[in-house]
Order: C-alpha cells, then structure tokens, then sequence
C-alpha cells in the first residue's frame, strides 16, 4: 500500500508531524498544534481485506478473530497485521479502539439548518481530558480544517436566527443549552479561500478535542463523502 503523503500548508502551526507511534501518544498539544501525524507507508493489500468482508450492515465493527479468520495472500495478511498491530497499541494506552468497515455514515436531512453528521467539518468534544486517535486505510481519508479558516455555524448570524426561531424562545441559556444538545456548536463552515487538507491514508492521527481547560482549540474535521460503488472505508478510531 502506498498512502497518499501529507504535506502541511506552508506556515501550518496547527499540525505537527512526529516521527514514531511513542512519538504521536507523548506530545503534549501545546503552542497551537492541535493535531499530530505519524506519517508513514504501510505494507500490505487493504483493499483486498475490505474485499473478502461480507457485512451488509452500513458500519460493522471488525474484532481481531473475525481479522485473521479472512483467507488472503500474503499482501492482505501483512495488511491485517498491520490493523491488528495498530490496535494493540492504542489497547496497550488503556484505550478501548474500533475498528470499522463503513459502507456509509448516517446523513441529515438535506434542509437540515445545521447539518450534524460526520460529513460536516465538526470538533469532537468531551467532558474530561482526552483526545482522538485515527487512521484511514482505504478510500478517501478524514479532511481537516484550520481553525483559522473555519466559523463555528452558530456564529452564522443567519444561522443563530434560524436555529432561534427553530427553538422557540430567547437567545438566552436555554438557547445556549439546546445548542450544545443538539451539538449545532460543535460544526463549522469552512470560510472563504479556505484550504482543507487531507488525513492520507495510513496515515496515524492524534486530534485534539474540545473539553474544559484544554490548551488549544480543537481540530476541525470531517469524514469524506461516501462515493456510490466504491469500496468501503477501513477506519481505526479510538
């Protein structure tokens, strides 16, 4: 398998590439990067794993026996080596990592004021200090988005208006609340001249989530559109 390189845009502060996985788990988020890339060239035939699974649900989660069970060639055995050699890791942190075949995500209604689903540029979000590991490896990669190219839709004056009228009331804390009920503050609109840039393809990721005190901003991203006919996603999350 050969990934698709990632090149940061030229004065990127928001992403720093690391050289190693110890590299990725140990950095602190700091001084505004707020996603860190092990950028790397993976051996092995994902393409011919997503081949030979049968699921027929939208997204099936794949466990470490159902992995090995596959018949493949020695290409597509170095791949699941690889997937499961991935999960150990995030396991060994004390992470609890998924492992999906996703034919496609759930969408919103498309007269959705705020669409929420993953298609849209949003920050993952959390009560307590964490972050979000990931690695695509096949099909398009997750996109991501500057923080300083990006608008919080609710700060859409637009937007707020309609979202108020769909509320019913004052723009007051109650209308703050169900804003972040319906996680309408956690998506963005890219702004004008905005350059998003893409995961790659095994490529390993570590984003920053928005949750009280951290110290930068989360990273905005978004899952790539699902294209009729292709071959599904491979996607580690955690």
């Amino acid at each position: 398998m050969k990934p698709s390189s990632f090149h940061p845009l030229p004065g990127y502060a928001r992403v720093k590439v690391v050289q190693s996985f110890d590299e990725l788990a140990n950095t602190r988020f700091g001084g505004g990067v707020n996603a860190l890339c092990w950028a790397r060239t993976l051996a092995g035939d994902f393409n011919e794993v997503v081949g030979q699974l049968t699921a027929s649900e939208d997204i099936a989660s794949l466990d470490d026996a159902s992995l090995r069970a596959l018949r493949l060639s020695p290409a597509g055995r170095a791949a699941v080596d690889t997937l499961i050699e991935d999960q150990q890791r995030l396991r060994a942190l004390g992470l609890a990592p998924v492992l999906d075949c996703i034919q496609r995500y759930p969408r919103d209604e498309a007269d959705a004021i705020v669409p929420t689903d993953v298609y849209s540029f949003h920050a993952d979000s959390a009560t307590v200090e964490t972050d979000t590991f990931l690695c695509s490896y096949t099909e398009s990669a997750s996109e991501g988005l500057r923080n300083e190219e990006a608008q919080r839709c609710i700060d859409r004056p637009e937007t707020r208006a309609a979202l108020l009228r769909s509320f019913g009331g004052e723009d007051g804390a109650a209308f703050r609340e169900f804003l972040h009920e319906h996680c309408y503050d956690l998506h963005y609109d890219a702004l004008p001249g905005a350059q998003p840039f893409g995961f790659g393809l095994g490529h390993f990721w570590r984003i920053a989530v928005e949750y009280p005190g951290s110290p930068v901003p989360p990273c905005v991203h978004r899952a790539p559109a699902t294209v009729q006919g292709r071959p599904p996603r491979l996607l580690l999350i955690s």
